[in-house]
C-alpha cells in the first residue's frame, strides 16, 4: 500500500471560507474524505499548520519513510527558503501542488523556492491539483 501525505500551509485551514471565488467552497476536510474514499488502496495522511517550522519538521519527519509528499506550502512557496531547503534535504518525492494559478496572481506568487527541488509542480486546478499530485505518484 502506498503511503502518501498531504501538507498544507497557511491560511488553508480555511477553505470553505476564505476567498471561495478562488478556493472554492468545500472544506478540505470534506475534499480529504472524498479522495481517500476514491483511493481506497492508498494510506492519505493529512497535516496543515499555519507555522513554517512546524511544516519543515513535518517534512524532515516523513521525509525518508513515506512513498510521496503533496505539498501546499501556500505563501511560504514564496518566502522560505527554510522549505525549499527541507524539501532539497529529504528523500521522499515531494508535488508542489496550489489551488489556484499562481501565474495569475501579484508577481510575487510567481517565485517558488520549492520548485528546483520538487519532483514536479501542479497549479491551477483548484482542488483537483490534490488528486492529480496523488496520481503522480500511483
Amino acid at each position: 500500500m502506498k503511503k502518501l501525505i498531504i501538507i498544507n500551509g497557511p491560511n488553508l485551514n480555511l477553505l470553505g471560507k476564505r476567498e471561495p471565488a478562488i478556493y472554492g467552497s468545500l472544506t478540505f476536510t470534506e475534499f480529504l474524505e472524498t479522495i481517500k474514499d476514491k483511493y481506497p488502496k492508498v494510506k492519505i495522511d493529512y497535516f496543515q499548520s499555519n507555522i513554517e517550522g512546524e511544516l519543515i519538521d513535518k517534512l524532515q519527519e516523513v521525509g525518508f519513510t513515506y512513498d510521496g509528499i503533496v505539498l501546499n506550502a501556500a505563501a511560504y512557496t514564496h518566502t522560505s527558503i527554510g522549505i525549499g531547503d527541507a524539501v532539497k534535504a529529504i528523500q521522499t518525492p515531494v508535488v508542489e501542488v496550489h489551488i489556484s494559478n499562481t501565474f495569475n496572481r501579484e508577481e510575487f506568487r510567481h517565485t517558488s523556492y520549492i520548485s528546483p527541488n520538487a519532483k514536479g509542480v501542479i497549479l491551477g486546478f483548484g482542488l483537483q491539483s490534490y488528486e492529480l499530485a496523488i496520481q503522480s505518484f500511483l
